[in-house]
């Protein structure tokens, strides 16, 4: 295999989407100039390849081994949903929305269903922002009180609607953004690329495809793990 250093700038954005944001920093044109190796592509830019490979190495997501969510407690879930989810999704709705538009504005015409997937796209940033801004301003600091005085042996009273109203919310909200994601993929043939798309539209449809594979993981952590313990945690101290 290449040493990356000598793959094409179109090679190393669809096969490491999670590199395009530094590839887009430095102005590496991947799709226009894809044929560029990123060796060419600095050395035509007067940029230090060595600093370029190390912020691409340093954006690598860590690898996907199997956490013990169901052994965390309420803190450890909260804490790592805000790192590896609720981050994820702040800072890639702007890259993935401007690669949507990019493709709608330069090839829209040839293809006219991707002005849909733009739309929906809008919407599902239109849920998911505010959605996380309430998990984090109300539902999460509620959770994380119940813990703490169930921890000091406190038992203060809270009423079940004090967890189960804003839990019943954001399951509503899940599944709003879920469908919109379901929608997108039939759009898109499952994120297929068309034999004449072009590498931003490629990209694009990688961005989408592990952007709903988070949401996923993400609703699933959620839904599954920290909702069930924190209706656990309310129903013992509302007895």
């Amino acid at each position: 295999m290449l040493q990356i250093e000598q793959q094409t700038l179109a090679s190393i954005a669809l096969s490491h989407h999670e590199y395009i944001p530094v590839l887009e920093r430095y102005s590496l044109d991947f799709c226009c100039r894809g044929k560029e190796t990123l060796a060419e592509a600095c050395k035509k830019k007067n940029l230090a390849i060595s600093i370029v490979i190390n912020e691409m190495m340093q954006s690598v997501k860590e690898t996907k081994t199997q956490m013990p969510f169901t052994e965390m407690n309420a803190d450890q879930l909260i804490s790592y949903i805000l790192i590896h989810h609720h981050f994820y999704v702040k800072t890639s709705v702007g890259t993935i929305q401007g690669h949507i538009e990019k493709i709608v504005t330069k090839h829209g015409d040839t293809f006219p269903y991707m002005h849909k997937v733009l739309k929906l796209f809008k919407e599902v940033i239109e849920e998911l922002l505010p959605h996380m801004e309430k998990e984090e301003k109300i539902l999460f600091p509620r959770i994380k009180e119940m813990a703490a005085s169930l921890g000091q042996n406190q038992f203060t009273a809270f009423s079940p609607e004090f967890i189960n109203a804003p839990i019943q919310m954001m399951e509503t909200e899940h599944d709003n953004a879920g469908q919109l994601l379901f929608e997108i993929r039939k759009l898109t043939n499952q994120y297929t690329p068309p034999e004449d798309a072009c590498t931003t539209h490629r990209v694009c449809l990688e961005e989408l495809k592990a952007f709903e594979e988070d949401l996923h993981q993400h609703v699933h952590l959620e839904n599954n793990i920290l909702f069930p313990m924190a209706k656990k945690m309310v129903s013992t101290v509302s007895n």
